[in-house]
């Protein structure tokens, strides 16, 4: 009885010992970063880079599938040159220093054979395609179908299944293998009686289940993807689907940088890998990348404001004060099918609104104008410091939004200034400001290929130079 009593006592004192520790972070397992944009590919410098910035960041993971490298997909079949393989070689050494995964990718979607003598010659491609990088030391893989027509679901999904079983049986170090489906959002995925598509249900119904899934949620970008949103989607794919996250991504707005943090991803689920997108802009690209790295790490504590000021801090130092103020206003991705990230300079809006809510009768209304004359100057004065203060590399990444954003500014103050003109009675001096900035409000509404601030301070320009008696 005296053991006993005694062995219910240590059972207790270690229960309690697990009640008081805090609970640890929902970390998703496989985590990181997917060169998958289109465009110019990363150079090997970047991407040796951003392994380092993975490794740091508490990334465990990295996917080479740049979108137009023609080995990886126009021209698959092809071995690389040479020159390609060492430097994955390079990456791959690279990444197992830093405690990453390299996942080399392929996507042979264009014109893949699934059946008869093509077919085979196209499995036994891909087998001597990733067995070359497997020399290399890469040990996961993936076999990306999407963007492209062809929709036999399980003629992919037996393909993947070939690929996996035979890798696995030639060696028994393999580690993930990874996919996208053609259809790779729920929007597409689902019927209108919410039921799967015909070529979802085929896909998923033939797939092995150790075939990891990446879907972008419920579009190919899209503001927010919710706890509810994944359920939906993980109940429909008869698994737990992991993410591919068009954040910050630029290839379908390429006048415009994604410097916001990562928002709107889900907090409660338990999502089996995520993957950012970046843009073609590597150094750039690395202020949402952390915020990535910190949500997956931590999605239940991730604090988007918190997470996005302490990235710029660590990455620009003395700059961090005016690159916040510069990336504030260049935060929202939209166009007529995408829509994601936080809105541009609200801040800045608020002020505006204040301004023009007073203006020009209303109570304090010259100290709001005073106050918005102020926070233009202050974002002309943060945009000259970064074009004087920022590597060569990040500059001529943002020199042309850094020159815009100086020019909609000082256009900005001088719509203050003639209004101040007008409330003074001195409409010659107003006239000839109206005049000299509508030019400038016509330079900058030619310059379509550079966006910044559209709904903010552009849509702000516009109000202000409308012809007024």
């Amino acid at each position: 009885m005296r053991k006993i009593a005694i062995l219910f006592a240590l059972l207790c004192l270690a229960g309690a010992g697990v009640a008081s520790a805090a609970p640890a972070p929902l970390q998703i397992p496989l985590r990181g970063v997917i060169e998958g944009f289109y465009g110019t590919p990363w150079t090997f410098a970047a991407r040796m880079d951003m392994i380092d910035f993975c490794g740091e960041h508490g990334f465990n993971a990295y996917i080479y599938a740049p979108k137009d490298d023609i080995y990886h997909r126009a021209k698959w079949r092809q071995p690389y040159p040479a020159e390609k393989m060492r430097e994955l070689g390079s990456m791959v050494r690279e990444a197992r220093a830093k405690k990453v995964r390299l996942i080399f990718a392929v996507s042979p979607g264009l014109d893949l054979h699934f059946h008869g003598a093509a077919g085979e010659a196209d499995r036994q491609a891909m087998l001597g395609k990733l067995e070359a990088v497997y020399a290399l030391g890469v040990r996961d893989f993936a076999i990306f179908f999407d963007d492209i027509q062809e929709k036999d679901g399980a003629g992919q999904a037996a393909f993947l299944n070939a690929i996996s079983r035979e890798l696995r049986a030639r060696h028994a170090d393999i580690g993930a293998l990874l996919t996208v489906p053609t259809e790779y959002d729920l929007a597409d995925m689902r019927a209108a009686d919410g039921t799967r598509k015909a070529y979802t249900d085929a896909f998923f119904s033939h797939l092995d289940a150790d075939i990891v899934v990446l879907y972008t949620g419920n579009g190919v970008v899209v503001p927010a993807l919710t706890d509810e949103d994944y359920r939906a989607a993980a109940s429909l794919c008869g698994r737990a689907p992991g993410i591919w996250w068009n954040y910050p991504v630029s290839d379908y707005l390429e006048g415009k940088l994604a410097l916001g943090p990562v928002t709107g991803l889900p907090a409660a689920s338990k999502v089996p890998a995520i993957f950012f997108n970046p843009m073609k802009y590597e150094s750039l690209s690395k202020i949402a990348l952390a915020t990535g790295a910190d949500y997956a790490c931590d999605p239940a504590s991730y604090d988007a404001q918190a997470s996005w000021e302490r990235a710029i801090r660590e990455q620009y130092g003395a700059l961090a004060p005016a690159m916040q103020a510069f990336a504030d206003q260049s935060q929202h991705m939209e166009n007529r099918w995408a829509k994601v990230g936080r809105a541009d300079g609200e801040q800045l809006r608020t002020t505006i609104e204040a301004y023009e809510a007073a203006w020009p009768e209303g109570k304090d209304a010259e100290a709001r104008l005073v106050a918005l004359d102020a926070a233009l100057a202050a974002l002309d004065d943060a945009a000259s410091a970064l074009q004087q203060g920022l590597s060569a590399q990040t500059l001529a990444e943002c020199a042309p939004q850094l020159a815009r954003l100086r020019q909609m500014t000082r256009t900005a103050r001088l719509g203050l200034s003639m209004r101040a003109a007008q409330a003074r009675g001195q409409e010659d001096e107003a006239r000839r400001m109206r005049l000299e900035g509508k030019r400038e409000l016509a330079i900058l509404r030619q310059q379509k290929d550079v966006q910044i601030s559209e709904e903010t301070l552009s849509a702000f320009l516009e109000r202000v130079f409308r012809y007024t008696k």
